[in-house]
């Protein structure tokens, strides 16, 4: 079996090289369009050079890193992540995924044996949204979905626009305005990514691997306000009282009940009030809080259940706001769409994993990744999630590599044959077949991300102003101090 053929020390030593490279005190950064992507990007270039890989450069600077197949008329397999990180955070988040595709090429290459398509090992820009407020630049501009004016964005750090740091690293922003791209009529068969899971489940269930179901979309409410009187906190009896705070504690516990009562009925979803407190110019020990800010965050596999969750996030809110004489204010709204992964590519996967007596589980993954964006453009995808202690987006991200391992072996047996017939699918959406051209000559060296964020493109707009007014009160945005 080529899964055999998987070599843990030349995983081991790029994710040195990518350490000693990119590191930072804590962790490492490695910025959008900066100095430690590109160093990440050179790590990858210089690894497929030596397995003899063709290599491309997209007009956005994404690489690609192709392993000829058998058969190569037959459409590519895609595999990859993101090399960019948050600002001094871990060593394995996105870097794994690309890491593994390269481990996966070195098995072929030891085993003297192509693959039966064509595999291309894809390094992808700017997932991270610190540094640009943009989602998926480098995934979305693969494609040729980046909205022009997402162009116009600038760094969080240097100030500098996203065209910019894309013309400083000898790309062409213009061109990615244009939509130009690599896979342009050339579909691939599918996505696959690798990923640290960057939560507790696998740990917790003492796990290796993960077989992702799909990419939650979300609902969110980011500037959300209850409304009430300030007051002396000794001298206004209770039943006179319109106290901001109780109120929204009131919803935020009627939401942990909604929660878990969509929960019992099987429901994929997670509700986070991430932000929650009284006004810090106002507030004081002696008065009745009249205003308290908070935000939602509210997260399913099911396009269906979020629907649920949002109107009832309004009833209660109206509820609550009459009964208690309050007002809700939820603000602008920014939602994403789920993204569901594969479904013969899940179940070739489960099929591979018993193949290989390894254990794993089923999983909604909670955060976004470059898959949600590919997944959504007809292109058939699929997520491994490997164990991972200590969550990530922080220095102390704790990936295994036996665990890294058993993920690959998982990987390459996918890539060696296990993988489903590509569908038609990526067709329909306006890709074609065949694989990538080579280059013209481009310089992959760079300096250094969310406009949007349903899956691909954030959708935004205002919610209503107020959702529940109290009688009397005075308008909309004020209260009496």
């Amino acid at each position: 079996m080529i899964a055999e053929q998987i070599d843990p020390g030349f995983a081991a030593d790029l994710f040195e090289r990518l350490l000693e490279r990119t590191a930072s005190t804590p962790g490492v950064t490695r910025d959008s369009y900066g100095e430690g992507e590109q160093a990440a990007h050179d790590i990858a270039r210089e690894a497929a050079v030596g397995l003899d890989l063709e290599i491309s450069v997209d007009p956005a600077g994404n690489l690609f890193m192709t392993l000829p197949g058998a058969d190569r008329d037959r459409p590519a397999c895609l595999v990859g992540s993101h090399l960019d990180s948050v600002p001094n955070g871990g060593n394995f988040d996105g870097a794994a995924g690309v890491v593994a595709g390269l481990t996966a090429a070195a098995a072929f290459r030891a085993a003297g044996q192509p693959p039966p398509h064509d595999v291309t090992v894809v390094a992808i820009r700017a997932e991270e949204s610190t540094w640009f407020p943009v989602s998926y630049i480098g995934s979305r501009a693969a494609l040729g979905r980046l909205p022009p004016e997402a162009l116009n964005v600038r760094r969080s750090d240097s100030g500098d626009s996203l065209a910019e740091h894309m013309r400083r690293g000898g790309f062409d922003p213009d061109a990615v305005a244009r939509g130009a791209n690599l896979l342009d009529g050339r579909p691939p068969a599918a996505f696959l990514e690798l990923h640290i899971e960057q939560g507790p489940t696998l740990v917790e269930e003492d796990l290796p691997v993960g077989l992702v179901s799909g990419i939650r979309g979300s609902v969110r409410f980011r500037e959300a306000r209850c409304l009430g009187d300030y007051g002396h906190s000794g001298a206004v009896p209770r039943r006179y009282r319109h106290d901001a705070l109780f109120g929204a504690a009131e919803l935020v516990a009627a939401l942990e009940s909604l929660w878990r009562a969509l929960e019992d009925e099987g429901r994929d979803l997670a509700i986070t009030l991430g932000k929650f407190g009284t006004d810090p110019a106002m507030h004081a020990f002696s008065k009745i809080p009249g205003e308290v800010g908070f935000c939602v965050d509210v997260r399913s596999e099911s396009e269906e259940t979020l629907d649920i969750v949002k109107a009832r996030l309004s009833a209660l809110c109206r509820s609550i706001g009459e009964t208690r004489g309050l007002s809700f204010e939820l603000g602008p709204e920014t939602a994403s769409t789920p993204a569901m992964m594969d479904a013969g590519i899940l179940e070739a996967a489960r099929a591979a994993a018993s193949e290989l007596g390894l254990p794993c589980r089923t999983m909604p993954s909670g955060a976004g990744h470059d898959a949600a964006v590919f997944a959504n453009a007809g292109i058939p995808s699929g997520m491994i999630f490997v164990r991972n202690r200590n969550g990530s987006h922080n220095p102390d991200e704790a990936m295994e590599l036996p665990d890294f391992a058993a993920g690959c072996r998982l990987l390459t047996t996918l890539l060696a044959g296990a993988l489903p017939e590509p569908s038609s699918v990526g067709r329909a959406h306006g890709l074609g077949t065949g694989p990538l051209p080579h280059p013209a000559t481009q310089s992959d060296t760079a300096v250094g991300g969310r406009v949007g964020e349903r899956a691909g493109a954030d959708k935004t707009h205002d919610a209503p102003a107020v959702i529940s007014a109290r009688r009397g009160s005075a308008p909309s945005g004020s209260r009496r101090r």
